[in-house]
């Protein structure tokens, strides 16, 4: 026999009913009798896919998967989410229940079953097509997000949008600015700012939620919220309780999770998600496809894993395990292949000491260092032969091309010139490396080329790219150079509000030091100014404007003489 499984865009599924009991809506004895009476109800539908096999009374399902539109025509059928039908049990036919059972495996793919699986959930927009209008919406907005200085900068320095050119020098008199080509707002966070801010204009009356911070910015977050998003969980995973506030685990009262319905809309942030929370929106039938803001690069990375695993490779992440989008490339990832992740190259190291010399002291010691950061049944007898190397996109490209090389290096060391490489997959396209964070690093590693009094490097506490900026800096100016998130961080310029990241994870970091700018020293200075990926235009001009305020007007030449200035103005 054969069953199709029909699934509306909410991800819920359509069943008949019969009296008090709920079966399936359409079977057959093969494949074109079921589609045929597929086709009675829901003309326009995705190709059948076939997903497993389930015997139930004697009989043999084969149980396909299809996507359909529009409302059913025959009244008996109707739509039911998954968390629904499990509630209603008792009133499943045993057939239906029995393939509902073995349905969890597979839910990752419902919502998907429109594309094709080298397509894109959301490609970037082109140019013409942005929606600048969200930027503007009232003072509050542009304030935030627009900023003459920066559309001029870009205008001037940015010829390619991946290659980086010469920077944009600024002279203000007392004061000058040195401004990379690139920085601030790469494409998938543009395109995901674009689609929460579309999602809750084009939604009113309903409940919007975020599944966690849509990026890593504490400004375009809270502007969100005040235009009345809601976040499920925070960029740590841990769920918020219905009242608002984190909830502890184990804790008393709903969670916002349970308080979901199928009217409700989620937003998917531009990091992704795991598969363990899209399976739970699919449970409860909420559209997940529709609003999936997951960045095309973060994606490519999916793919290139999937590749990886199907050639018969290991494939190493090359990330922090507590950042989401690790998480959900970790998450992504292991349905394809053996999976672990390394936080940097001395962690590559330890996994290459075994590959050097294995011995089962190093086995048992690999595999206490690396759990809950390897797929289960992970073993390095088995799984350290063959890699293939891909990375959380925020991270410095060439620490991630260093572990490759590494590896190459290694393994022609131990298998010789000829065979080496291969048990390196792509190990000469490093492929998966994100290009908007690449070019930020080159356009400030050619800014800092330049002569430097300080740097100020503007982003979200927990954006793993903005710090990696600040490391390029504080490697050629050390203590001058700032980790901020606004101009509010810049109280004088004897004192600075530097945040210390948590780079190694753990306790380390993850607070705020006061450090010294210019105490006593008016004299005229050259400051380096970039923005994270996440970093709207609006800060860094209000940058820019706080540290003009530390010189005498007299001083300094009026903004709009500064702008005009600027070759082709």
């Amino acid at each position: 026999m054969c069953v199709l499984l029909a699934f509306n865009a909410s991800n819920q599924l359509a069943v008949r009913r019969a009296g008090t009991r709920l079966g399936h809506a359409f079977v057959g004895a093969d494949e074109t009798m079921a589609t045929a009476r597929l086709e009675v109800n829901f003309p326009t539908h995705t190709p059948a896919a076939e997903y497993f096999q389930c015997t139930v009374g004697g009989l043999t399902y084969r149980v396909l998967f299809t996507q359909v539109q529009g409302a059913p025509t025959d009244g008996e059928v109707e739509f039911r989410t998954l968390e629904q039908l499990h509630r209603e049990r008792a009133a499943l036919a045993p057939a239906l229940a029995a393939v509902l059972d073995q349905l969890e495996p597979h839910l990752i793919e419902i919502p998907y079953l429109h594309l094709g699986e080298n397509d894109y959930i959301y490609k970037f927009r082109v140019e013409r097509d942005r929606n600048r209008d969200i930027y503007q919406q009232d003072d509050h907005a542009r304030a935030l997000y627009q900023s003459r200085l920066c559309e001029a900068i870009k205008t001037l320095a940015r010829t390619n949008e991946r290659t980086a050119s010469r920077p944009a020098v600024l002279d203000f008199g007392a004061v000058g600015y040195i401004i990379p080509s690139h920085f601030g707002f790469c494409l998938g966070v543009k395109n995901a700012i674009e689609r929460a801010y579309e999602t809750l204009a084009e939604n009113p009356g309903r409940r919007v939620y975020m599944l966690s911070e849509l990026i890593h910015n504490p400004f375009v977050n809270e502007d969100l919220l005040r235009r009345g998003l809601r976040f499920l969980q925070t960029d740590k995973g841990q769920p918020f309780g219905a009242d608002g506030r984190i909830a502890p685990a184990g804790g008393p009262g709903p969670l916002l999770w349970d308080t979901l319905t199928s009217d409700d809309i989620v937003i998917i942030p531009a990091f992704g998600a795991t598969d363990e929370d899209k399976k739970k929106l699919v449970r409860k039938g909420i559209r997940v496809a529709q609003f999936d803001a997951t960045c095309m690069l973060v994606e490519k990375v999916w793919k290139a894993a999937r590749s990886f695993g199907r050639d018969g490779y290991t494939v190493v992440i090359h990330g922090k395990s507590e950042h989401e989008e690790t998480k959900a490339t970790f998450s992504n990832t292991r349905r394809h292949a053996p999976s672990i992740i390394i936080r940097n190259l001395d962690e590559a190291r330890l996994l290459g000491d075994y590959i050097a010399v294995p011995t089962e002291e190093k086995r048992a010691a690999l595999l206490q260092r690396f759990a809950g950061v390897c797929t289960p049944g992970f073993d390095p007898v088995l799984h350290l032969d063959r890699l293939a190397i891909v990375n959380q996109t925020t991270l410095l490209m060439n620490e991630t091309a260093a572990i490759i090389d590494y590896f190459k290096a290694l393994f022609v060391a131990k298998y010789g010139e000829t065979a080496g490489p291969d048990h390196v997959g792509g190990a000469g396209k490093k492929d998966t490396l994100c290009y908007a964070t690449q070019v930020n690093q080159d356009a400030l590693q050619r800014a800092l080329a330049e002569p430097l009094d300080a740097a100020f490097i503007i982003g979200g506490k927990n954006s793993s790219n903005t710090y990696q900026l600040y490391r390029l800096c504080k490697h050629k100016l050390g203590n001058r150079a700032f980790f901020i998130q606004s101009e509010a961080n810049i109280r004088s310029r004897d004192e600075i509000e530097h945040y210390v990241f948590p780079a190694a994870g753990g306790s380390e970091g993850g607070h705020t030091e006061v450090h010294p700018l210019w105490p006593g020293d008016d004299t005229s200075k050259r400051v380096l100014i970039t923005g994270g990926a996440s970093c709207p235009d609006g800060l860094v001009q209000q940058v820019v404007t706080r540290i003009n305020s530390f010189f005498p007007p007299q001083r300094l030449r009026q903004f709009e003489e500064v702008l005009a200035a600027l070759p082709g103005n």
